[in-house]
C-alpha cells in the first residue's frame, strides 16, 4: 500500500495481522516468510490499510486490528511493553529493559524492537537512545522522526 512515508506491505494469517513493513526497510521478510498474496478483499488487510492510512494522517490516534507478530518469548514481551507506550511520549532502550527486570539487557531490547514486525501498529518508533537520540528503526530515521512529529513527541 502507498503512504505518505512509502510503500508498506501488510500480511495476515487467520485473522489475525502478522506484519507490517517498510519496502526495503530492515528486517523486510523473505518471500517465503510472507506466503501467497491476497486474492481479492481481504476484511482485515482492507480495515488494517484504512487505519493505517488514517493514523498517517491525523485522523486516527490508535489501531483496532486483531495483531500476532511472530517472535520469541522476550520479543513479545518487549513488543507487548512497545504497546503501553502512549502517543506522543518516549522511551528508551534501558527503560524497557529495566521495566523487564532485565537492566543489562539494553542491547537485546534494541534487538527485539528492531525486529518488530508490526511497525507503527506496534509503536516500535517512539524508542530512543538513551541520550534521546533517533537510533535504529527499520524504517528509516526520517521515517521515525515523521512519526514522532506526528504523534506530538518531537517538534517539526
Amino acid at each position: 500500500m502507498a503512504t505518505p512515508l512509502g510503500t508498506y506491505l501488510l500480511a495476515a494469517e487467520a485473522e489475525s495481522l502478522t506484519g507490517v513493513w517498510r519496502e526495503e526497510q530492515s528486517h523486510f521478510p523473505r518471500p517465503e516468510r510472507l506466503g501467497p498474496a491476497a486474492a481479492g478483499d481481504d476484511a482485515l488487510l482492507d480495515a488494517a490499510e484504512t487505519q493505517l492510512l488514517a493514523y498517517l494522517a491525523g485522523e486516527r490516534m490508535s489501531f483496532d486490528l486483531p495483531i500476532s507478530p511472530r517472535g520469541t518469548e522476550f520479543q513479545h514481551a518487549v513488543w507487548d511493553r512497545l504497546q503501553e507506550i502512549p502517543r506522543g511520549a518516549t522511551t528508551t532502550y534501558g527503560t524497557i529493559a529495566q521495566e523487564l527486570g532485565r537492566p543489562r539487557a539494553a542491547q537485546a531490547v534494541g534487538a527485539a524492537v528492531g525486529s518488530n514486525p508490526i511497525s507503527i501498529v506496534v509503536p516500535c518508533h517512539r524508542v530512543l537512545a538513551g541520550n534521546g537520540a533517533l537510533t535504529g528503526y527499520a524504517g528509516g530515521i526520517e521515517t521515525k522522526q515523521a512519526l514522532l512529529v506526528l504523534e506530538g513527541a518531537l517538534l517539526a
